[in-house]
């Protein structure tokens, strides 16, 4: 099963759209519980970060028989420094972005605690690709 959903930066009414579709799939497949709520965490940390950090992007996700991978792509700034981004705290979410409740600096650190497999290809000027798979 393939699912794909568009994600405007800037447009926080729409961030949890894709991660709440997907749930209501997995819950129809019978997934264990726990295991969609990972799934559910990784992605929409995902989505916010599009939101966030880009001017637009794509969430892709394809259902296996044992497993679900989700393939999060942006057009925006990329991320500089992924292993600085992947410590819990550090944030370069602006003012506005903070004061709607956003960039903590947890968005890539809680998607890999919430993921059996995580890769980040990302490119500074272009955009960033986060791949995510979990298992059943």
């Amino acid at each position: 099963m393939k699912l794909k959903f568009n994600i405007q930066g800037g447009d926080f009414t729409q961030a949890g759209y894709p991660s709440s579709e997907v749930k209501k799939v997995l819950k129809q497949l019978d997934i264990d519980g726990k295991t969609i709520k990972n799934i559910v965490i990784a992605l929409y940390e995902a989505e916010v970060n599009v939101v966030a950090h880009a001017w637009k992007g794509t969430v892709s996700v394809e259902i296996f028989e044992n497993k679900i991978l989700m393939l999060v792509e942006d057009e925006g700034p990329g991320i500089p420094d992924v292993d600085l981004a992947m410590q819990a705290g550090y944030s370069t979410a602006s003012k506005e972005v903070r004061d709607m409740g956003f960039g903590a600096g947890m968005g890539l650190p809680n998607i890999k605690k919430n993921t059996d497999e995580l890769s980040i290809e990302t490119e500074v000027g272009k955009g960033t690709k986060v791949k995510m798979v979990n298992y059943f």
